[in-house]
């Protein structure tokens, strides 16, 4: 057994492309996190498995597809899975978790040994970094005087909505919490999938104030890290639970809704300032990686698989696409959508789609979705953009390296119907190997796979 600790950083809402060291061109959007991205190795190619707050931690800390942890949608897991931080907690480590904690039930399954909770009006509703800085600096004293090793779990309420300056966020609290950068429309830049028009550079520059409040919140937790003399004994990661709550990211199963900016450091493992972009992990191989970098056994029931190797900078085959997925939104509306996404197709079979049944999440309640639909009562081009997010296809395909904004559906394009055939084939292979309960619903809809 290894005993080093862990920290695991985890943003809300925030897309794969939006820190510096994932390209992002928004002048000073995140120094610490650039630094760490320095000192460790870039996973270009990490996915998170479900874009959506709760059922993507759920996969984090399972190494489960939401249909095999018993928590497709917002749900509590079932009672016979086995969390990261239940087994870390048999091997002597003490867990701990900042922000977001109701998002991994049911609790007594995760068996916190320290509980911060900052989403309160004295805490201003985890948007003030200091406080995490507070949390973590106690977590850490407490694990030397129990002299144990330890899990920290410090998840962001940044950016995730309501963001800083925004109305939503008037309107919710009461008031603004405070930002120490608000960026102007002119300073950031407009996703490739949404429009370029005033309303959405204004929320665009909203959801880029709170980035780097993200980055500083992260930053303070680091601090503390530092601080308490364990900096070089500690595995930290760092990731995104989905993408940015715009349309056409979170909640869906887009390349801007499952890739994730995630940032290892492991002391002994990997390599300053290296970048990984062969290799596609996914969110539910989290666990048994991080019990690998351990030398702790991995249990066989797992859906995810150890990418230690990987960290170690070793090439491996079997790691060339990822099977992501959505069953239901926080409402509990069911929107089953399932996806195949590799280093050129992105393949996604949305289950509910008929035409008339409407997508509803918790996107649509900002000021682009609303300027989008007024957009379009002028703009063709963005009236078809609001249809689709809308309403979308039974099916869809896009050529990422050349439409890495899924812009254009090629599922109907006669040249590409060899191509559909087999990623129809792939997803079938998937549903059928993680016993995927739409599997005979999509052996019914789809053409040909019932004679399989």
């Amino acid at each position: 057994m290894n005993r080093k600790n862990i920290l695991f950083l985890v943003a809300d809402d925030m897309n794969y492309n939006s820190l510096g060291a994932f390209g992002c061109p928004v002048e000073g959007i995140s120094p610490n996190l650039d630094r760490l991205a320095a000192e460790g190795l870039l996973m270009e190619r990490a996915h998170v498995t479900a874009a959506i707050c709760m059922p993507s931690r759920e996969c984090l800390l399972t190494g489960k597809y939401p249909h095999r942890n018993g928590a497709p949608g917002f749900d509590p897991i079932a009672s016979d899975v086995t969390t990261l931080t239940e087994y870390l907690h048999k091997y002597g480590y003490m867990n701990g978790i900042c922000g977001k904690e109701e998002h991994c039930k049911p609790i007594e399954k995760f068996e916190w040994d320290y509980l911060g909770d900052v989403f309160n009006a004295k805490h201003l509703y985890g948007r003030a970094p200091y406080i995490y800085y507070q949390k973590a600096k106690e977590f850490f004293e407490l694990t030397k005087t129990e002299n144990a090793p330890f899990f920290f779990m410090a998840n962001s309420h940044d950016p995730h909505r309501p963001f800083a300056g925004s109305d939503q966020e008037l309107e919710k609290y009461g008031y603004h919490t405070y930002a120490s950068r608000y960026y102007t429309p002119e300073e950031v830049a407009v996703p490739g999938f949404l429009p370029d028009i005033p309303e959405v550079r204004k929320e665009a520059a909203e959801y880029f104030s709170s980035v780097h409040r993200c980055d500083e919140t992260m930053g303070m937790v680091l601090k503390a890290l530092k601080e308490s003399g364990m900096y070089d004994d500690t595995i930290i990661v760092f990731l995104s639970d989905n993408g940015m709550a715009f349309p056409f990211a979170k909640t869906n199963c887009y390349l801007n809704s499952n890739r994730t900016p995630m940032i290892v450091r492991a002391p002994g493992t990997t390599k300053a300032g290296e970048k990984d972009s062969a290799h596609y992990v996914s969110g539910i191989d989290f666990m048994p990686t991080m019990l690998e970098l351990l030398e702790l056994p991995i249990p066989k029931d797992m859906d995810g698989r150890s990418y230690a190797r990987i960290l170690k900078g070793q090439k491996e085959s079997g790691w060339e696409d990822v099977y992501t997925q959505i069953t239901s939104t926080a409402r509990h509306d069911l929107y089953p959508m399932r996806a195949i996404q590799d280093a050129q197709y992105a393949y996604i079979f949305n289950d509910w789609s008929d035409g008339s049944y409407q997508f509803m999440n918790e996107s649509k309640n900002g000021r682009t979705y609303q300027a989008m639909v007024n957009e379009a009562k002028n703009n063709d081009l963005v009236a078809a953009r609001v249809q689709m997010y809308d309403y979308r296809s039974k099916e869809e395909l896009y050529d990422l390296r050349k439409d890495p904004d899924a812009l254009e559906n090629l599922i109907d394009k006669p040249k590409y119907q060899k191509t559909v055939n087999h990623y129809r084939h792939r997803m079938l292979s998937y549903m059928e190997s993680t016993k995927d309960e739409i599997v005979l619903q999509y052996r019914m809809t789809i053409p040909g796979l019932n004679q399989i």
